[in-house]
């Protein structure tokens, strides 16, 4: 199974790390890697199962359905948009923005917000570096650059998540999980990340401790911040107001011609 090395995800699958849950005869490995490098992965259909970005499922769901927990949804906030200066939405849809993957669901937010959009591809964690030197006049930061952004002396100018919730009166679905048509016991693989979740969320301090090490130097206090954030009721289960979310945005990506046609949402239940 593929996650980022990220704080949350890290917390999410500590469980699986213990003893703490059954895990009905799989046996998983934890392949960790970029959010864009396992978009990339997935359309060569490579794990079982993977954290993906929603806006990568439509180029992938011939080989893959989505698990109903996992994912990283946050209602209020999300991805930030951010620069050395406070800029307006007009002033950025002049600019060139630096992303962290044309297939990542912050991408697709930006360009329901700003439309059609210069921009250039970095990894995520040089972003922030990007634009503090000037190399970037914006730049979209997931992850934790969302809570660290002014150690780099730059300032918020669009709160991705902020504006779908305005717009739509729904929380941003982001990464969501998914696992190949071709996995055994479907149901049973499913059961067992389930329980994973609601374990490390039971032991929140073990989790937790053990996530720090994916934190990429940043503190305690960020880093429970952050998993407070992306790890939650809706990652145990979308239910119906993140399965609304889910379908309202890649609609409306549907809509700007951003996904390669028809989306069919398949649940593994």
């Amino acid at each position: 199974m593929g996650h980022s090395p990220d704080p949350d995800d890290a917390f999410m699958y500590w469980a699986l790390t213990t003893d703490l849950v059954d895990t009905r005869g799989f046996r998983f490995e934890q392949v960790l890697a970029d959010i864009q490098t396992l978009n990339q992965w997935a359309r060569a259909a490579r794990l079982e199962v993977t954290a993906i970005s929603l806006a990568a499922y439509p180029f992938v769901q011939q080989d893959y359905a989505l698990l109903p927990h996992g994912a990283s949804i946050g209602s209020g906030y999300g991805p930030v948009v951010v620069a050395r200066e406070k800029l307006e939405i007009d002033e950025l849809r002049r600019l060139e923005i630096a992303v962290p993957g044309a297939m990542t669901t912050a991408f697709l937010a930006l360009r329901l917000v700003l439309g059609e959009v210069a921009y250039r591809e970095l990894p995520f964690e040089q972003i922030p570096d990007e634009v503090a030197s000037g190399r970037a006049d914006a730049g979209v930061l997931i992850h934790e650059g969302q809570l660290t952004f002014s150690e780099h002396g730059l300032v918020k100018a669009l709160d991705l998540g902020e504006w779908w919730l305005l717009e739509t009166g729904l929380p941003l679905p982001l990464g969501v999980n998914v696992a190949r048509r071709d996995v055994e016991r479907p149901r049973d693989l499913s059961a067992v990340l389930r329980e994973a979740i609601t374990c490390g969320l039971e032991h929140r301090a073990e989790a937790l401790e053990y996530a720090l090490q994916f934190g990429r130097g940043i503190d305690a206090a960020v880093a429970d911040r952050f998993v407070a954030m992306y790890v939650n009721d809706l990652t145990q289960d979308y239910g119906d107001e993140g399965r609304s979310a889910v379908v309202e945005l890649l609609r409306r990506g549907e809509a700007i011609g951003a996904l390669p046609g028809p989306v069919a949402v398949d649940w593994i239940e």
